[in-house]
């Protein structure tokens, strides 16, 4: 059993502008923010409960909504994100991302000292549990394009768009 399996989750599921999210919380802080079409065993975190009131649920949801609406450029809530060592350098350098600027998976991995490692940084990337609020929305691929996300690219087209990105970045549609 790892930690995150040993770990008393509680969850509540919040609407938005890009799909319902599922947030996850442990007593110390918040563990995930998951999409509605998750992809399974992405995030591992065992077991949830639902709880409409747990305090770090409902301020995650109040400041997910100020983002939202475009009052809100930062959070502040105390995460608890499990993950190895790399990830979690990978996830701390997301969060020095300024709201509104992009990094490209390369400009990341020169940032955490290892210039060849942009494959690692991108399936660091991947792993993010903590979706928004630890911003992997604001990774691109060096050519300027959007490149692959949990919440598909659209949710990342919107939350770029909120963030005044959204004029940079196109992608093509399919009907697959």
């Amino acid at each position: 059993m790892n930690a995150a399996q040993m770990k008393k989750y509680v969850h509540k599921i919040m609407p938005s502008p890009i799909g319902k999210l599922k947030l996850v919380a442990s007593d110390e802080g918040l563990a995930a923010i998951l999409w509605e079409k998750e992809k399974p065993n992405r995030v591992r975190l065992g077991t949830t409960t639902e709880d409409k009131t747990h305090p770090v649920l409902l301020k995650t949801e109040r400041q997910l909504k100020e983002y939202f609406d475009g009052k809100r450029k930062s959070f502040e809530i105390e995460l608890d994100a499990v993950g190895t060592d790399f990830q979690k350098q990978v996830w701390e350098a997301l969060l020095a991302i300024p709201f509104g600027e992009t990094r490209s998976y390369g400009q990341l991995a020169k940032q955490l000292g290892n210039p060849s490692a942009s494959r690692a940084v991108g399936a660091a990337n991947g792993k993010n549990p903590i979706a928004i609020v630890v911003p992997c929305h604001r990774v691109i691929g060096s050519n300027g394009k959007l490149t692959g996300f949990a919440g598909g690219l659209d949710a990342k087209q919107h939350l770029l768009g909120l963030e005044g990105s959204a004029g940079l970045f196109a992608h093509k549609k399919t009907n697959s």
